[in-house]
């Protein structure tokens, strides 16, 4: 068999099991990379399919009782599924929306499928219930389950050590990142690689048993058939259209309209001023190779422009504007640097075991402070909290889904400052963010939870009660770094505050 473009240290293979070339398909089990352009996935399965000569099945399944499944969540992925079902109408691939009613409907579809496959390939995830779901499945297939990994610009395998502060990936990544970076997904894959044709016809028991998603459920504004899913209603959709057209909308609109003065106004909580892309990245409708990409073409980029040397930097490296530097380090440096720890510490990640032993000493030695004000979980949930911009930004999560950047941070420490233990905090901050963000449950997500108890970060002074050395942040300070008074009008149930005054702020991991 021909040798298959996709980058190396983007592919392995998750069993022992054989490819089996005198089956008829190729299956691609689409569970992270849920886009049909810029993914490393469907470009390997397409690659894959024509090299054996044997149609393209997708599989892209929603299952029902994953925790913290909830209409806001379905809703935003069945947005995507939506999408999917549209760009491969007509293309020579048959796809499969799968969507569960009660958790667990959907148990023995992929032994299913994969029967008469050649192979199976699938997207690498290191986060979630994902990466325990495969290897389940890897277990049990009897072909080759071939993991494909579209996850960033830098190969979640391509580094050879740890990073325990920002700086240092930095760095790392300014010397590696531009073979990788240039190594991109294709756009347009199902246009630039024709799938093998005739459509492969699933058989009838399979689609008896696994039927797929109904045009009711998927299409926009199928909320009564959504209904009908053994999942959480609490939790209501958004005002936020999940998928790649809206995510694809969404990114040309930041590069024409916002990139330029993104340096500048990022922290502006009262306008929209930076990308708001991270629900799309984090389903996986958008790539990262693709937001790079635009930013970079939008000021006509080439590898010439960057600094001769590594220095690590924030600014200065990529050569381009003030606006597209900070942007380009948001999407790169600090996304990617959660997908990293992630994927090296599978153990540790979302735990305590991920706060750095520096930060958990000092913590610990301050675990017996008395604490002003402590809150429990449903009260917090509730945004019952003497702090009018702490409950503003937990009005907000719940509402939309998100939290402004310079918000989330603040809404992290307070945490830390307002329960009985930093163990407890963190469990409340994993809790509230999985519950309602929506790009919760996300590498990205859990690294910036974790920067609240000194993740990524190093030890400050003046040592603080709660805080010890951990960099700290107050309701007080950051009223007086930004605007807030549209903000607590359309959030909050007080008006503007007046506060004395505080500390602490900066250099901290962002929603870009």
């Amino acid at each position: 068999m021909e040798r298959l473009n996709t980058p190396s240290l983007r592919v392995r293979t998750l069993n022992s099991a054989p490819l089996r070339p005198e089956r008829g398909c190729v299956v691609y089990w689409m569970v992270a990379a849920r886009r049909t352009r810029w993914s490393f996935g469907l470009e390997h399965a397409l690659e894959l399919s024509r090299a054996l000569g044997r149609p393209l099945v997708v599989l892209e399944a929603l299952r029902a009782g994953y925790r913290w499944a909830s209409a806001r969540l379905h809703r935003f992925v069945l947005d995507g599924m939506w999408d999917n079902q549209r760009a491969f109408e007509g293309s020579g691939v048959t796809y499969h929306p799968y969507v569960e009613r009660r958790a667990g409907e959907g148990r023995g579809l992929l032994e299913a499928l994969s029967r008469d496959a050649c192979a199976v390939v699938t997207d690498a995830y290191p986060c979630f219930f994902l990466p325990r779901m495969q290897a389940s499945a890897a277990s049990r297939l009897d072909v080759a389950l071939i993991e494909v990994d579209s996850n960033g610009v830098l190969p979640l395998r391509e580094p050879e050590r740890e990073f325990t502060v920002a700086h240092a990936f930095r760095r790392h990544l300014q010397k590696r990142v531009l073979p990788h970076l240039l190594a991109r997904p294709r756009a347009a894959p199902l246009a630039e690689l024709p799938p093998v044709g005739p459509p492969y016809v699933l058989p009838a028991e399979v689609l008896s048993r696994w039927p797929a998603a109904s045009r009711a459920l998927l299409a926009p504004g199928g909320e009564a058939a959504l209904a009908e899913l053994a999942i959480d209603h609490g939790v209501a959709p958004v005002g936020w259209r999940g998928g790649q057209e809206e995510g694809g909308r969404r990114l040309a609109s930041f590069i024409q309209r916002r990139l330029s003065g993104y340096a500048e106004s990022r922290d502006d909580v009262e306008e929209v001023t930076t990308s708001q892309l991270s629900p799309w990245l984090h389903f996986g409708h958008v790539s990262g190779h693709e937001v790079a990409w635009a930013a970079l073409e939008a000021e006509g980029w080439s590898p010439a422009q960057v600094a001769e040397r590594p220095h690590g930097s924030r600014e200065g490296w990529w050569g381009v504007s003030a606006g597209a530097e900070a942007f380009l380090d948001q999407i790169i440096t600090w996304r990617e640097v959660g997908l990293q720890c992630a994927h090296a510490h599978p153990e540790r990640y979302a735990t305590w075991d991920g706060v750095p032993e520096w930060a958990q000493v000092t913590l610990r030695e301050h675990a017996g402070d008395p604490r002003p004000y402590v809150y429990t979980l449903e009260e917090l949930d509730a945004a019952r909290t003497h702090d009018p911009v702490w409950n503003a930004a937990q009005r907000q999560l719940r509402g939309e889904g998100i939290i402004h950047n310079y918000l989330r941070m603040l809404w992290g420490k307070k945490v830390l400052e307002w329960s009985a233990t930093p163990e407890e905090a963190l469990e409340a901050l994993i809790e509230l963010n999985n519950r309602y963000a929506l790009d919760g449950r996300d590498p990205n997500s859990y690294s910036g939870i974790l920067w609240c108890f000194g993740f990524l970060d190093r030890a400050w002074g003046p040592e603080r009660p709660i805080f010890g050395k951990v960099r700290y942040m107050s309701s007080e300070s950051t009223a007086k770094k930004v605007r807030l008074r549209g903000y607590l009008a359309r959030w909050g149930r007080q008006g503007p505050h007046q506060w004395g005054c505080g500390g602490g702020g900066g250099g901290a991991p962002r929603r870009a």
